[in-house]
């Protein structure tokens, strides 16, 4: 799948699903239950034991049913590593020139964390696909409409602090997608092995995108 591709089906289902977990087998579990909620694009951070080895066997496992990239993605190497695994994409918690200049090398769409406007538009110039607002529970969507307002032209995933309560207004303050994690998935209804409650927040944050879409 070409690049564009994929982040037209990012922009168009709206929501990433960010996964952490104790295990390999949780997360896959996680995987088939978020897919089940209608969400196609998942984040595997690298904090998550065994990621590569994860994010290999899911792409194997789901083929292009389902976007899984690599999260947490601190250095050149590790985003290379992650390519080589399957990632369908690279996620950075904060800007750093060398992942993006690797990512457009191999052309798999990258989206550094942000928090600033001289950041978000440095990354942007730099060639990222779409900037993590990280983190976005501080300053919340009246934040991301003010830096929008001159910076129309970046494409912005808001993560850290994004809700059900909230999603359909970062959306309406100009989110082109969410980036969900513990709200969405987390090591409580992982371990109480509660996927069918992960599918219905999925289909639940999907119902809050669309809200925000067609609002007013």
């Amino acid at each position: 799948m070409k690049s564009y591709e994929k982040m037209q089906r990012i922009r168009q289902t709206g929501v990433i699903a960010i996964l952490r977990a104790s295990s390999s087998d949780q997360l896959v579990a996680a995987a088939e239950a978020v897919r089940a909620g209608g969400v196609c694009a998942i984040e595997v951070t690298m904090t998550t034991p065994g990621a590569l080895q994860v994010i290999s066997e899911a792409v194997a496992r789901f083929g292009d049913e389902v976007l899984f990239g690599a999260g947490t993605v601190l250095d050149a190497e590790t985003a290379r590593a992650a390519i080589l695994a399957g990632a369908a994409f690279l996620v950075t918690p904060t800007l750093n020139r060398k992942v993006i200049r690797l990512a457009r090398r191999y052309s798999v769409p990258v989206m550094p964390g942000c928090y600033t406007p001289t950041e978000m538009l440095e990354a942007w110039e730099a060639g990222a696909d779409m900037i993590k607002f990280f983190p976005a529970s501080v300053g919340g969507p009246a934040m991301l409409r003010a830096i929008l307002a001159p910076l129309p032209q970046l494409e912005v995933a808001p993560v850290g602090g994004v809700t059900l309560e909230n999603a359909a207004e970062f959306i309406r303050a100009g989110a082109a997608a969410l980036g969900v994690g513990g709200e969405l998935v987390n090591q409580k209804l992982l371990d109480a092995g509660d996927f069918p409650e992960i599918t219905r927040r999925a289909a639940a944050f999907l119902v809050e995108v669309a809200r925000g879409r067609t609002w007013p």
